[in-house]
């Protein structure tokens, strides 16, 4: 007697989506970031990742990655404290991004470290600073293009001076407006070539429940 019952599907030969494709890649990326791969092994696993079509693919690329971010350890690091509406001495989750014809964004509750490094060739980076914590009182971002553009946010009343230079590129001043003395400190370093880096000081975000109000009384004439 025949049986109907279909042949189990091996959960490897499932498809993959474009998110598990891009977490894979930004996988990648942090490893790139930590000295574990050089840029022309990052390309050519990145390639791979887009290529990949199934399971089975995908995860021969980061078989020999450690999965997560690098751990490190807490010596040296302040206790967490409030300074007026700053909160200083958290422990960042990664130190490092490496973006090689791709795009990544830190925005929202993220903790900016002592010393952060952002490198793109061919590709964007944004570093959102408004709602951001830090580690220290004084902090580095050493921000260099190579072809490709990175955008600092930074909020209202923090304390920022902008070091970098421009080749054939664009690399932006200190932005103005007044600052908090209870404010961290942050550097912004390195070079933009044939790129731009931008640094702009903006005010917090609305709350999409505010903005929506907004446009309700703007709609009613309030």
């Amino acid at each position: 007697m025949t049986s109907n019952v279909p042949e189990p599907i091996d959960p490897r030969q499932l498809r993959v989506s474009d998110t598990e494709r891009e977490a894979v890649a930004e996988q990648l990326r942090v490893a790139a970031g930590d000295g574990r791969l050089d840029l022309d092994e990052l390309e050519d696993r990145i390639t791979a990742v887009y290529s990949a079509k199934t399971y089975a693919e995908l995860e021969p690329i980061t078989r020999d990655l450690p999965v997560g971010t690098t751990v490190r350890g807490s010596a040296g690091v302040p206790a967490p404290a409030t300074r007026g509406r700053w909160r200083v001495g958290l422990k960042p989750g990664r130190t490092k991004t490496v973006v090689v014809m791709g795009g990544s964004e830190s925005k929202g509750k993220w903790v900016v470290p002592r010393s952060y490094k952002a490198f793109a060739w061919m590709g964007g980076i944004e570093l959102d600073l408004r709602d951001a914590d830090f580690e220290d009182m004084e902090v580095t971002i050493n921000a260099s293009t190579w072809m490709g553009g990175i955008a600092i946010v930074v909020p209202e009343g923090l304390n920022v001076h902008v070091h970098g230079f421009g080749f054939m590129g664009a690399y932006s001043g200190t932005p103005g407006g007044e600052v908090d003395p209870a404010a961290p400190t942050v550097h912004i370093r390195g070079f933009a070539f044939m790129g731009a880096v931008d640094v702009k000081r903006k005010p917090p975000k609305q709350p999409k429940n505010k903005e929506l109000q907004h446009d309700q009384q703007r709609e009613l004439g309030g």
